[in-house]
């Protein structure tokens, strides 16, 4: 299993980003001068309403190839060997072909992973929708990847959207979208989340109460 050492103040720092929602996270990102929004990416898959996914990117590399067979073998062990709570992070977008869906979901969902992201499309979302598993992709496609690409690499750094995700990056995923947090800078992020999301929560309850949009926000 692929483990990652992370501090107390870390730890905490991802229990509390799961207060808030992807808005919440990469403004408060943009904030302090960062950006982590995996463009593009979006649910396919299933999270319950107010759901959110937070956990440790553990990283895939797909490469063009003809080769034929399913040669998945890094891809599935990258599956076999993700962390509880951790989140699949494939990049998958150099060529045609799903790269996940109800077998590679099932296997991940059984290996405690909290969700997949991938940047290439995705199918079987019925039988996915039906794990109850949050699987994010660019669109739902019916086209198998043999023949096209293989993974090539895992626990590498990868490039979505021009944002770079290492292995032990946090992600953070929700219905608007997914967003990676570098780990250098997650402690930062979740007390700019923390502040701002206190502030946007007081807001909407005043609002709610009867009070004026402008007299509300911006604070």
């Amino acid at each position: 299993m692929f483990e990652y050492d992370y501090s107390a103040a870390e730890k905490d720092a991802m229990a509390r980003l799961r207060n808030w929602y992807s808005g919440d996270v990469h403004d408060s990102m943009e904030a302090l001068g960062l950006w982590g929004v995996l463009d593009g990416i979006s649910l396919l898959g299933v999270l319950d309403p107010g759901q959110v996914v937070v956990g440790p990117a553990v990283t895939v590399q797909f490469a063009p190839s003809d080769r034929k067979g399913e040669p998945q073998d890094v891809y599935h062990n990258a599956i076999d060997n993700v962390p509880d709570g951790g989140i699949l992070v494939v990049e998958a977008s150099c060529a045609p072909g799903s790269c996940s869906g109800e077998l590679m979901s099932s296997g991940a969902k059984t290996a405690g992973a909290a969700a997949t992201v991938v940047n290439g499309t995705v199918r079987d979302l019925a039988q996915v929708r039906g794990l109850g598993y949050p699987l994010f992709g660019t669109a739902p496609s019916p086209v198998g990847v043999t023949g096209k690409k293989e993974p090539v690499a895992s626990q590498v750094p990868i490039e979505i959207g021009g944002v770079t995700v290492a292995p032990g990056d946090v992600i953070f995923g929700d219905i608007d979208g997914v967003v990676r947090i570098s780990r250098s800078t997650l402690v930062a992020v979740a007390d700019q989340a923390d502040s701002l999301g206190r502030e946007e929560a007081a807001a909407r309850d005043r609002i709610l109460a009867g009070e004026k949009l402008q007299a509300v926000w911006p604070v």
